[in-house]
């Protein structure tokens, strides 16, 4: 885990207003931006200081959006005034609530279910894994906080991630640091083509396992229009690909 930076943050967490949802006047503003260039700007979030270490299943991201970044800042807002959890408690409880929030999450797990994974790691669908199950999970990013470009959420297109120094930063170094840490060699899942293309040069350098990587499942965005249909492109190499993974992974 990573709580000191959470304990960093906490004055100013606890600064925010008591009570509804966040507005971006709340939370992009000096007091929470890590890094800016030119129009690239990287604030923190606190969702993102908790690494399930045992996780069996890793599923990454390009970067936390505005719903992501506020939800965890009103789950860590809303745990601190219950007074009732521990620092470590509060990232976790954050990270549940936050990652892959919203329409992401419902067709990640669709997919999932689709493709036959529950059955490999034992739950009866894949919404486990973001309930009763999280012991199985852990969602990540790229670029491990929230970016963005003139104000807006980050897709991962422009700029692009190897020609920006700030964000290249992240991928090449920080994620690998992070992979690291999941000492269970979980399966590798990258969200998109933009993540599975970085993923890709890991590894061709050897930082990361061809086999543990599942290279090529669709962005879930609800704003990828073309998801279903790649999805339908590449269910059985994907399958295939789980199956090996799974079969090598037993025989460890």
């Amino acid at each position: 885990m990573m709580t000191y930076r959470l304990e960093r943050f906490l004055p100013k967490i606890e600064a925010l207003p008591a009570h509804g949802k966040l507005r971006q006047e709340d939370l992009l503003t000096p007091a929470f931006r890590l890094q800016q260039q030119g129009s690239v700007e990287i604030y923190y979030a606190p969702h993102n200081d908790y690494i399930n270490t045992a996780a069996k299943v890793c599923i990454v991201g390009i970067t936390p959006g505005w719903q992501q970044m506020e939800l965890s800042f009103r789950q860590v807002r809303d745990d601190l005034q219950a007074q009732t959890f521990s620092l470590d408690e509060i990232a976790r409880r954050a990270k549940e609530v936050a990652g892959l929030a919203g329409t992401m999450r419902k067709n990640v797990i669709e997919m999932l279910d689709d493709l036959g994974l529950p059955e490999k790691v034992g739950v009866p669908t894949a919404a486990h894994l973001f309930s009763d199950r999280r012991d199985l999970l852990h969602t990540t990013s790229l670029i491990h906080d929230p970016v963005f470009v003139k104000g807006r959420n980050y897709t991962g297109h422009t700029p692009q991630i190897a020609s920006t120094p700030i964000l290249k930063t992240y991928a090449y170094e920080k994620f690998p640091h992070e992979w690291k840490q999941l000492t269970h060699n979980p399966l590798l899942i990258p969200l998109g083509k933009s993540v599975a293309d970085i993923l890709a040069t890991l590894i061709d350098e050897g930082v990361l396992d061809r086999e543990r990587c599942l290279l090529g499942f669709p962005h879930p965005s609800g704003a990828n229009g073309h998801r279903k249909t790649q999805f339908a492109q590449v269910k059985e190499q994907l399958q295939i690909q789980l199956e090996t993974f799974f079969l090598r992974d037993c025989k460890v």
